[in-house]
């Protein structure tokens, strides 16, 4: 089936810490089990990364849909300076 995928922006800067929920990306499939929806990051933020919050500071590259849903995931901010707009893929 198709998956559809629904993103907003989310504006971050030096330090910050947003936890990603089903207002940022949420996904389907058509199927009736969304939780399985895996999600991988295959161009990482340049000034941050993307963990769990149960491990900070350990970058992950995969998260499910349930993840999001539970409020597990995070993108961090490095805190570097000049950090202009960038995409998570």
């Amino acid at each position: 089936g198709d998956i559809v995928l629904l993103a907003k922006p989310v504006t971050l800067t030096e330090g910050d810490r947003v936890t990603l929920t089903t207002d940022v990306p949420v996904a389907t499939d058509g199927t009736s089990e969304p939780e399985k929806l895996l999600y991988a990051v295959s161009l990482p933020p340049v000034h941050g990364q993307i963990e769990h919050i149960n491990y900070p500071g350990v970058p992950i590259s995969s998260y499910s849909q349930l993840d999001v849903v539970a409020q597990k995931v995070s993108n961090v901010h490095d805190n570097s300076h000049g950090a202009g707009k960038e995409s998570l893929r």
